[in-house]
């Protein structure tokens, strides 16, 4: 445990003053400011009277946003990052020089990508709070204070945590085994325009390809909320595409392991 506690450290200085560490900070800000700017026209809302109806439009621009496109394309780009410091230079040798399980290593890397991902949705849920917040105050025909909306939203984000899951998994096993960004960013844009061609195409076996399950999640939402009601148990946190992608996560996480294990230093 301690080394394992070691090697988390040292991927978080490595780490701390680059864009994929920053990624997850920015990227929900820029997201969250540019909608707020966009709705700031009340005429925006004019088809929906409710507080309810206000939160559900403006959080699913910005959740559509982010399922469709951001969120595939932070992770491949995390995970790249991540394992570029060891592939520039070919630094696996010196990582794999130290007096440090290979297991340990592996599991930080992968560990610290989970972190990255919760940090990135969670900052996501608490600006898209602040700024219809902010919104709220400056044109309180929005009414988004008569409605408590942070416990659904805080829910819907922790499904797409563990639904993407499965896509961290297999973008890190590419980038540990590519050392270019061409070859796993062209492989997640590809899966992920087929993930979400099928999920809106309402496909039966959608669900067996990851990439598909942040936009199902943000469908079967959709679909079980309405502006006149919606509770916490519209977000379903025992449905397939969770366990599916816990169980790819799993999986790929092991074959990655093996990958390290019987990569060369010499």
């Amino acid at each position: 445990m301690h080394s394992f506690l070691l090697s988390l450290s040292s991927e978080f200085y490595k780490t701390r003053k680059t864009l994929a560490f920053f990624s997850a900070i920015l990227i929900p800000l820029i997201l969250c400011t540019f909608f707020f700017i966009l709705f700031f026209n009340p005429t925006r809302m004019d088809d929906y009277n409710s507080p309810l109806g206000h939160w559900l439009k403006y959080s699913s621009v910005i959740l559509g946003v982010n399922c469709i496109f951001l969120l595939p394309l932070v992770i491949i780009f995390q995970c790249f990052s991540i394992n570029n410091i060891e592939h520039r230079d070919d630094m696996w040798k010196s990582l794999f020089s130290l007096p440090i399980p290979r297991w340990s290593t592996y599991s930080a890397k992968f560990f610290y990508l989970l972190l990255l991902n919760g940090l990135y949705l969670s900052l996501l849920a608490i600006f898209i709070i602040i700024s219809a917040t902010i919104l709220d105050l400056l044109k309180p025909e929005y009414k988004f204070n008569e409605f408590n909306f942070s416990a659904i939203l805080f829910k819907l984000h922790l499904k797409l945590f563990l639904v993407s899951t499965s896509i961290l998994s297999i973008q890190f096993l590419l980038s540990l085994v590519w050392s270019d960004f061409l070859k796993p960013m062209g492989i997640g844009l590809l899966l992920t325009v087929f993930g979400v061609i099928a999920a809106n195409l309402s496909w039966e076996y959608a669900f067996i390809i990851p990439y598909s399950h942040p936009m199902i999640t943000l469908n079967d939402f959709s679909s079980n909320t309405s502006y006149l009601g919606v509770n916490l148990s519209a977000v379903d946190l025992m449905s397939k595409e969770i366990w599916f992608s816990l169980a790819v996560a799993g999986s790929t996480y092991i074959i990655g392991y093996f990958v390290i294990r019987n990569r060369s230093v010499k």
